[in-house]
């Protein structure tokens, strides 16, 4: 008996000892701003675990940790494209950047999958769709502008949109040349623009001619990020900073550095543009109903 209580005693102790710890290197693409809120708020998280961020760098120096990190996480396209470049074997969690910028970053470098796993900005289809169903509920053809960048996720909106009782429209726009002459003609059949996070498509040299053109159409941009709101798009469907960052810290204390599949963000957040809605006409729903309604949906699936 006293052989077998002590058996349990140890596979107690055993099971909760950890399976993983290890040290962090962060590297951000530069300092303050989301990238410092970022790196604030994954520190936080990561209190009281077995992980702890043993290096910050940001700009161009590198992390200078007392011995190689068990893994590195990168906040934003560029910190990805230094640690890469750096050329070592240290698994690396990338966040705060687009889909688009992460494949192409990977295809630059040579890498595939394996050591190296991400937390894209991008937004799930089906996230999206709902958002657009229950923000312009009179609204069911939105459209869409699709780049080389972008073309290739295409079919998973229409599926999502088709799920959700829409209709997208698209059009393809590869230059500076055929951007407004797509965007006049799509504007022309759909009842308001999701714009994706393309850079080709939507860069600072182009969101005001897209806004002052969808503006003239009398048709809303639904945006990205709270800068694009900010700009003139009628709401945004986007996750900050610190949910991407408590999102990194989950998938640290529950896979270390056996890395999970490249995924969407978990979390987040609205913006509306209330003064873009009275000037368009628009009666849209708070963004406390918004998000719930998007809930309800997911519960639904």
């Amino acid at each position: 008996m006293r052989s077998l209580s002590r058996f349990v005693l140890i596979l107690l102790i055993v099971l909760a000892v950890p399976a993983q710890a290890g040290s962090i290197a962060l590297v951000l693409s530069e300092g303050g701003g989301m990238y410092g809120e970022f790196a604030n708020i994954l520190d936080e998280s990561l209190s009281g675990t077995t992980w702890n961020i043993v290096s910050t760098s940001q700009g161009d120096a590198p992390p200078q940790p007392s011995r190689p990190p068990d893994l590195v996480v990168t906040v934003g396209s560029e910190a990805l494209r230094r640690t890469l470049s750096r050329g070592d074997s240290t698994p690396i969690i990338a966040t705060l950047l687009p889909r688009q910028n992460y494949e192409k970053i990977l295809a630059e470098h040579r890498r595939t999958s394996g050591r190296i796993t991400a937390i894209y900005l991008d937004q799930p289809a089906n996230r999206q769709a709902a958002f657009l169903r229950h923000l312009l509920p009179d609204q069911k053809r939105f459209g869409i502008l699709f780049s080389s960048e972008t073309r290739n996720s295409a079919s998973q909106y229409r599926q999502a949109f088709a799920w959700s009782g829409l209709v997208l429209d698209s059009e393809d726009s590869d230059t500076d040349k055929t951007l407004l002459p797509a965007l006049n003609t799509l504007l022309t059949r759909s009842g308001a623009l999701l714009a994706l996070p393309d850079a080709s498509i939507y860069h600072r040299n182009n969101i005001k001619a897209i806004l002052i053109t969808a503006f003239r159409h009398q048709r809303p941009v639904i945006g990205y990020s709270t800068a694009f709101v900010t700009a003139g798009a009628l709401a945004a469907l986007h996750s900050t900073p610190s949910q991407i960052a408590r999102q990194t810290a989950d998938m640290i204390v529950n896979n270390g550095i056996n890395l999970a599949p490249p995924t969407g963000p978990a979390q987040f957040a609205i913006a509306i543009n209330t003064n873009v809605a009275q000037a368009l006409g628009l009666n849209i729903p708070d963004e406390a109903s918004l998000r719930r309604s998007i809930l309800a949906d997911r519960e639904a699936r």
